[in-house]
Order: structure tokens, then sequence, then C-alpha cells
């Protein structure tokens, strides 16, 4: 890709999903030879608690080689469009910065994630503007025919390489305060279940089934997803389970616990990527939307997994906080040959979508196709 500046506008919804997708990307392409990347975000404060480098009340900063902006109306009407411009889920880019964009400029318009099938005829297509702008809809997605998956380079190997360090997710776990005796039951075989999850998934389903799993376990969850109460409860009514909730950590500490666990359960998209990559077996739980459209979400992405009925049926029945189907599903799935077999599901699928090019890598390719040049 010819050398060229990237603006992308996020606006924090869902607290940390939507920046989630756009600091990884935005780092991504500030890693390239030619970036030059310029980060407005409406919620600094929201963006620090998954980035601790970012000060909030900094209205201008730099971490990682993005330049980083609170978007304000003050500050964007100061600021000369980039070469690319990336509005990120419909955030609406404000009216003044469109009105100094031109010909030159390409707007991207990013959509969510989805595996639905009409996402390969939509990628890429333009977006007619009155006033004459190139705008294009970018969609990422599963298959080649979509914008692709955002993927740092080198992901899987360093993954790989943690997961051969038994003494890695140790130390990582002593850091957010997990205590001595449960370090000790890990390293003797307990094992790790990470819980990120909405206020409706069937949390008490899963604690039964573990407490009646025959081994020890360590549920780990962000502070403040879930009621402290219950959680308390599940770690008192069998001396077997223990729920540790942690702050929140950065995007390479999220990734290493993922890396450690036994079992995810992920909600939104870039935790689920994020659970793919992982190799490990996961339960993916979409943002919740009045209509419906993310059990659409959901099964499209179920359609395109290499996971059998029963797997399927279980991620619906959270989705939808359908305690008793979880509870019936549970036990079974989470014995150690399930887990082994949907664990190697994980991993072939991860391997296949991996030889894919990442969505940075797309993205690039796209501009350079669509003659974006200094």
């Amino acid at each position: 890709m010819a050398a060229c500046s990237f603006d992308i506008f996020c606006r924090v919804v869902d607290n940390y999903g939507d920046i989630g997708v756009c600091w990884r990307l935005a780092r991504q392409l500030a890693r390239r030879p030619s970036g030059r990347v310029r980060l407005w975000v409406d919620d600094l404060a929201s963006f620090a608690r998954i980035t601790p480098a970012v000060k909030p009340d900094q209205a201008g900063q730099t971490v990682d080689g993005v330049h980083i902006l609170r978007w304000d109306e003050g500050a964007v009407a100061g600021s000369a469009p980039a070469d690319v411009v990336i509005e990120a889920f419909a955030c609406e880019i404000p009216a003044d910065y469109i009105a100094r964009m031109s010909g030159r400029q390409l707007w991207i318009n990013l959509e969510y994630l989805s595996a639905e099938a009409w996402v390969e005829s939509c990628h890429g297509l333009p977006s007619p503007q009155a006033n004459g702008l190139r705008k294009f809809f970018f969609f990422p997605g599963f298959t080649p025919h979509t914008g692709g998956l955002l993927r740092e380079p080198g992901l899987i190997g360093q993954r790989m390489a943690w997961q051969a360090d038994p003494g890695a997710a140790i130390q990582l776990l002593q850091s957010l305060g997990v205590g001595p005796a449960w370090l000790e039951r890990l390293r003797a075989g307990a094992r790790l279940v990470y819980v990120y999850c909405y206020p409706r998934a069937p949390l008490p389903a899963l604690f039964t089934a573990l407490a009646g799993g025959g081994r020890d376990t360590l549920v780990l969850m962000p502070e403040g997803i879930w009621p402290e109460d219950p959680l308390r409860a599940a770690s008192s009514a069998s001396g077997r389970i223990q729920v540790h909730t942690h702050r929140f950590v950065d995007q390479e500490a999220f990734d290493r616990l993922l890396w450690s666990s036994d079992l995810n359960i992920v909600r939104g998209e870039d935790s689920l990527l994020r659970a793919l990559w992982a190799g490990q077996p996961l339960i993916w739980q979409p943002y919740p939307q009045e209509d419906g459209a993310h059990l659409d979400k959901l099964d499209a992405w179920l359609e395109r997994s290499p996971f059998p009925a029963d797997i399927r049926q279980l991620m619906r029945a959270w989705s939808l906080g359908d305690e008793r189907a979880a509870t019936e599903r549970l036990p079974t799935l989470l014995s150690d040959e399930r887990l082994r077999t949907w664990r190697a599901q994980v991993e072939a699928w991860c391997a296949a979508l991996r030889d894919q090019d990442d969505l940075a890598t797309r993205l690039g390719e796209f501009c350079a196709k669509n003659g974006q040049t200094r």
C-alpha cells in the first residue's frame, strides 16, 4: 500500500467492544511501514480500562504509535482529513469534517463482524454520496470474499509458545490476585474457566455443572459484569469451585487469559475472535438486540463452525438465557473427553482461518485497489 494516513472514528458502545476492535486495527495499521494513524474516541475513560496507558484527562496523546484524540467538536473542527477515513460501526463522522473531505479521500464504512451469507455480496460495495465523496462498505467476515478477521502477525505462534510454558499462566494469575492455594490446585490439574458474559447468560447453570463435575475449577471473571452475591454463593456452595473477579486488563493480558483457560465464555465480536485464536473450547454470546437479530448472527456463525448439534444448542441456550437447556447440556460437554474433542475442533477452525489474509492486510489491499495515494 502506498504511503497514506488514517483517521479512525469510534464511539464507545457496550463499553469495550467497539473500541476494542478499533484499537486493535489502529495499532496494526500504525505498525505498517507507512502507517500514520489518528484514533478519535468519544469516551477515553472506558478506553483506559482496557488500555491503561491511555490518560482520560489528556485530549491528545500517542500510545503504541497511534495518535489518540478525544472526539469533541472543537478538536475535530480544526483537523485536516486523513487520506483514508474509517467510520467505525456507523458512528456518524461530524458534518464539518466531511465538508473538508474531497475526492482524494477514501471513506470506509467499517461494519460489524458477521458470518451471514449476505455479507459477501455487500462487502466492498460503494455507498454513493450526494457530495460525490468516495465511500465504501467494508465487512469483516470469515470467508475470502469478505474483509477478513483481525489478527496480528505471529499471533498464533505467540499463543502456542505461551501454552507450552506451564508457568506462564500461573504467573499471570498470581498478578491478578489468585491466592496460593488455588495456584497450587491449578498446578495439580484443576480447571480454569474464563467468563466474560452479558447479564442475561444462565451463569448459575454453569456453576451447577462445574460443581457436579468432580474437578476443582477456578472461574475467572472481570469485576462488575455480574452481581457479587451470586458469585460468592457459587464459591461457598462447593469447595470445588472458586469464582475470582479481577480488574480489567489490557488486550495482551486478556489474550493470555484466554490462552490459559480450559473453557472460554465470551461476549461480543472482539472477544469472539480472541477466543477463536486461543484455540480452546468456547461459548459465544453475541450482543443482545431487541429484534433478535443477534440470534441470526449466532446461527450463521454456528453454521460455519465445525461444532456438533449439542454444542450449537448450548450456545443458543446461553444467548437466550435458557437456564434449563443449559443445565441439560453442560454436564456432558464439560467432561474431559468432550472438552478434548471441542478443543481440537476449535484448533482446526483456527488453523483454517489463519490461512486467510487478516483484516488489516485486506484493508490495505482495498485502499490500493481503489487508488488511495498521496
